[in-house]
């Protein structure tokens, strides 16, 4: 924007230039102002040697204004399209960040669920073992019993076997 203002300023002042010097206005001036004897005489002035240096710089600044114009404009959307790129980028990079943010708070979740879980199985595992451990108890003790008087039973039992014997043999000879 910059630049082409500096032109729009810059043509009107060449076109100024070519008007004063090329339509003889210049002439005119100076033919007016030689009308009047200034106080010092100096040699004939020659209106076209000081205009053409001064048409051509500003032609040569017009031309340089034009290509930092182009330039800039360029730039400009070579930036522009950086920009987009990057904030495609960005945007595609933020997708993935949040996509593996949910999908690590799922699988946080799960974990703790699995946790919960396994706490849960654990508990039951330990009351188990808990109920196995006194049923054991209770096994062992019956089993010390059985152990402790197997001698006492079984002389038990053998004599109720005499006993039947006898009385099956006196009950026989009844008869």
């Amino acid at each position: 924007a910059d630049q082409r203002a500096t032109q729009g300023i810059l043509k009107k002042a060449l076109i100024k230039l070519e008007d004063f010097y090329k339509k003889g206005i210049g002439k005119a001036l100076l033919l007016q102002r030689s009308a009047q004897t200034p106080p010092v005489q100096f040699g004939d002035y020659k209106s076209s040697a000081g205009a053409s240096p001064v048409i051509g710089l500003i032609k040569q600044i017009l031309e340089d204004s034009a290509k930092l114009e182009t330039e800039a404009m360029d730039s400009e959307s070579s930036a522009q399209a950086d920009y987009e790129g990057f904030v495609k980028d960005s945007n595609e990079l933020a997708k993935g960040l949040a996509q593996a943010i949910i999908s690590k708070s799922d699988a946080s979740a799960s974990a703790k669920t699995e946790t919960a879980q396994a706490a849960e199985d654990l508990d039951s595992t330990k009351g188990e073992l808990g109920s196995l451990s006194a049923y054991e108890a209770d096994l062992h003790e019956q089993c010390d019993w059985s152990l402790k008087n197997f001698d006492i039973r079984q002389k038990a039992r053998a004599q109720e076997m005499e006993a039947i014997a006898k009385a099956k043999a006196f009950l026989s000879g009844m008869k």
